[in-house]
């Protein structure tokens, strides 16, 4: 069997297994910035491999052993790649070493000064927070995130400056593998529940990323958040590790003292510690909702931490003005805007709408949603319907099972039956065709429309506005 995390001597000429993916195509970028010869393979054309296309890799639509090239050096997988997968297969009969997303990723974090941005919630909205601003103070950060930032291919960057800024995933544990100099703990709560069975299991899992952080370095973690107070009692008086937290609670390190929100955009305002300078700032968040408002604090606290000055980092987060699918507006039709969110977990599904209902004025929030995965709805199917409840009325998708096979008895009737139970106008919708239609015979001129999930369910945004401008609507 071919070894497995090498280092990064093997990344010369990478040959990734689902290139196309927004993990993978991030670090695939990032080696084609630096002139490595990349080439992968994944099932569809898209254009984000149109993107790495351009940066001069070579991409192969569909899986065969013949796409693996005789000289590679290596071969990326993540955890969503099958054992027989017949270029992961071909690799180890070939000897080539096989290489985790994680530790290539880890690879080129060395030699930099990484902040990895981790929790069960807001990762990628930080990490991009993060990344932007500290772009438009002229740092030039090398960065990889789990979303386009606009364009195809956005998520992902070499720049020339001292700080890598990185999404770290906990959901199978990847995230042991990066030494950040600073880390951002978001929230803690249980998900991914094929990996981590219990809570303790995931404070653990937890503790293990703290205990990769540099010698001198820092973590920066709500101070809010129970699951998150619950890992600050855990690993607090380590020695080497500075402890810097943010949020509304009055012993705060980064004090929140005021979140406005302004329609689509919120103005806040915190307080430093004295060891972080005292200052008292005030400044804007150009994306609706409460939860990305604590994510901009998290980034400035952060930023703080790695010496970038919070004074100078705070108008700059203003110039984060989204990521694609998390909250983001596809288009209005017929006077309907229709918004695309990533929401998948009941604590997500809650906060965007809570946000969007806060900017949707007079109008209704139809909702979208395509459960992700058997387990997940298997353990948390009940707490989903009852935030989907919050909307004014709801289409429930067949689960969307990605990696998993299906559960006997596990259907998206468990967040139906919940909705219903909770009051929720919900209906199921067994065929993804007959959406559009059955939006545009719901949606009234003034209403929002979210489209909402992990899984393909963003793909129906155009085809609902699609439906909305006809003249039969």
């Amino acid at each position: 069997m071919a070894p497995a995390g090498t280092a990064s001597d093997t990344l010369d000429r990478p040959h990734f297994i689902g290139i196309g993916g927004a993990g993978m195509s991030g670090v695939a970028r990032v080696l084609a910035m630096r002139g490595a010869r990349v080439s992968g393979s994944d099932t569809k054309d898209s254009p984000i491999v149109g993107a790495l296309r351009e940066l001069g890799a070579t991409v192969h639509i569909g899986h065969s052993a013949g796409n693996l090239a005789a000289d590679a050096t290596s071969v990326v997988v993540s955890s969503a790649i099958r054992a027989d997968n017949l270029e992961l297969v071909t690799a180890r009969e070939r000897g080539i070493p096989v290489v985790h997303r994680a530790d290539a990723l880890a690879a080129l974090m060395d030699g930099s000064r990484p902040i990895a941005v981790a929790g069960t919630h807001g990762k990628t909205t930080t990490t991009s927070m993060l990344a932007v601003s500290l772009r438009t103070l002229g740092l030039d950060p090398s960065y990889v995130i789990g979303g386009d930032l606009d364009a195809p291919g956005s998520s992902a960057l070499h720049g020339e400056g001292e700080i890598f800024v990185a999404e770290a995933d906990e959901s199978d544990r990847s995230f042991h593998k990066y030494a950040p100099e600073v880390a951002i703990i978001l929230n803690v709560e249980l998900d991914h529940h094929a990996n981590y069975a219990s809570m303790d299991e995931i404070y653990e899992s937890y503790q293990t990323f703290v205990d990769r952080i540099r010698p001198g370095g820092a973590l920066v973690i709500s101070a809010d958040h129970p699951g998150a107070r619950e890992l600050t009692a855990r690993v607090g008086g380590r020695e080497g590790l500075r402890v810097l937290t943010y949020g509304e609670d009055a012993g705060a390190d980064v004090r929140v003292l005021a979140i406005e929100p302004h329609g689509l955009t919120s103005e806040v305002t915190v307080r430093l510690a004295e060891s972080l300078g005292g200052a008292e700032l005030t400044f804007t968040v150009s994306v609706p909702g409460r939860h990305y408002a604590l994510n901009a604090v998290a980034a400035l606290t952060a930023g703080a931490a790695a010496d970038v000055p919070a004074a100078e980092l705070a108008p700059a987060l203003a110039s984060y003005t989204g990521v694609k699918r998390r909250l983001q507006l596809k288009g209005t039709a017929a006077g309907v805007q229709v918004i695309d969110s990533y929401a998948h977990h009941p604590t997500e599904i809650a906060a965007d709408l809570e946000a969007i209902r806060g900017g949707a004025g007079e109008g209704r929030v139809l909702v979208v949603f395509q459960p992700h995965l058997f387990s997940r709805t298997q353990e948390l199917g009940t707490e989903m319907g009852e935030a989907l409840a919050l909307a004014d009325a709801s289409v429930v998708l067949d689960i969307y099972p990605a990696r998993e096979d299906p559960v006997p008895g596990v259907t998206s009737a468990l967040i139906i039956d919940a909705a219903a139970r909770h009051g929720a106008d919900v209906t199921a919708e067994h065929d993804r065709v007959a959406v559009p239609e059955l939006i545009a015979g719901m949606a009234k001129h003034g209403d929002l429309v979210l489209t909402m999930g992990a899984g393909d369910v963003t793909d129906l945004g155009p085809e609902i506005l699609a439906r909305l401008q006809s003249p039969e609507n």
